[in-house]
């Protein structure tokens, strides 16, 4: 069935460790808001990194750097009707915080959405093989293991995805858009 879409955006952002299933939960919920009608973007934060932040490392300051590159484009979007979706690690509660001011100066929705999944079901998921290189000694400064990540303090959401399935889990935020008149 497909609905009268909204004209009013919103920023969706997902945040968690690497192999959390961010990207997994992006796009099975952009998919959804696609076939009801929705405008809506996957703003997927490797796909990101690859070209609006091609030549940004990992250190704090590049990290915070990427985070604001994506949080303006999210914004920018979401002020224009769509509802943008972005899986990204965003380690830091300064740099998503920074996203979020910019969205409340431009009164603009922005729901976080903290995909808490502990890191050792990460470590098993090990989508992109980070975990195995940390751990063959190949890789250092992987977030949540030997690089800092801060959980969000006070989130829209929290999802506990080693008890839920992907699915259940794009339900649930899609929940959340509906309950604040987004959907």
């Amino acid at each position: 069935m497909t609905t009268t879409p909204r004209t009013r955006g919103a920023t969706v952002w997902l945040t968690g460790l690497p192999s959390a299933g961010k990207t997994t939960i992006a796009r099975l919920l952009g998919a959804r808001l696609k076939t009801e009608g929705h405008r809506v973007e996957v703003l997927d934060g490797d796909e990101i990194r690859r070209f609006l932040s091609a030549g940004l490392g990992f250190s704090r300051e590049d990290r915070h750097t990427n985070v604001q590159r994506i949080g303006l484009v999210s914004e920018v979007l979401a002020r224009n009707g769509v509802l943008s979706v972005v899986p990204v690690i965003a380690p830091h509660a300064d740099s998503r915080e920074a996203v979020r001011k910019r969205h409340d100066a431009s009164e603009t929705p922005y729901i976080e959405v903290h995909v808490a999944t502990p890191v050792e079901v990460c470590s098993e998921r090990d989508v992109k093989g980070l975990y195995a290189r940390r751990a063959a000694g190949r890789l250092t400064g992987l977030t949540g293991v030997d690089d800092p990540y801060e959980p969000p303090v006070d989130p829209s959401l929290v999802l506990p995805t080693q008890r839920q399935t992907p699915q259940e889990s794009a339900d649930a935020v899609y929940a959340v858009l509906a309950e604040r008149g987004l959907v």
